[in-house]
Parts: C-alpha cells; structure tokens; sequence
C-alpha cells in the first residue's frame, strides 16, 4: 500500500472539486461529493474504500483486472458503484475514475462545457 500525507478520500474529494459545480454532501452518514445533486462519491463505512459511480462495462473490467482494488459487494451488485481503494491507485489513475464517475452523473451540457474549456 502507498503511504499518503492526507487520507484517501481527501486525495479523491480534493480531485472531485476541481471538476465543476461539485458540491460536499453526506449521504448514508458518510462524506460524499455530488454534482447538481446527483451522488457520484462517497466515503464508504470502512474508511479504507470510496464508493464510486461507474459505468457497468469500466467496473467489470477493473475488477477483472484487480480485484483486490475494485471491490463489488452484495450491496453493490445491481447497483453503478464500485468500492475503491483508493490508496493502491496512483494519482493519475485517481483522477480518471473521479473524472469519469462525475461525467456519469453532471448534465450533458456541463460536460460539453467540460470537455470544451479542456479541449
């Protein structure tokens, strides 16, 4: 496991604010990020893991490829989240999943502008 100066799921809500209109929340007792109001992240019971919105084909590649880093349990079958441990992941691979589960949830348009003012 990598050691880190600041806990995962500040590493991962430091990233989610760079990304428009995020907004802090908590949903089930726990820290969570939203975008308009849509969940996209949160802090999971087990500090260890971040649930994090995903598309069905990303989270069954990721936990095909590292199962003990991408975590689906019971809970979480039918559902578009994955458990995260944040801390195996690098920065740049942080910033993906974060970047990706927040385009799931933001309005078309906001991504547009998104994609537009990174373009």
């Amino acid at each position: 496991m990598r050691s880190w100066n600041v806990s995962d799921f500040d590493r991962v809500r430091d990233l989610a604010l760079e990304l428009p209109e995020v907004e802090e929340s908590v949903s089930w007792g726990t820290p969570s990020l939203k975008v308009r109001g849509r969940l996209f992240l949160r802090r999971h019971e087990d500090p260890g893991l971040t649930v994090v919105k995903i598309s069905p084909q990303e989270r069954a590649a990721l936990t095909a490829a590292r199962p003990e880093v991408f975590i689906v349990t019971p809970h979480y079958e039918n559902h578009r989240y994955v458990l995260v441990r944040a801390a195996e992941l690098t920065e740049e691979e942080l910033r993906e999943l974060v970047t990706e589960a927040w385009r799931l949830s933001a309005p078309q348009r906001l991504v547009k502008e998104f994609d537009r003012d990174a373009g």
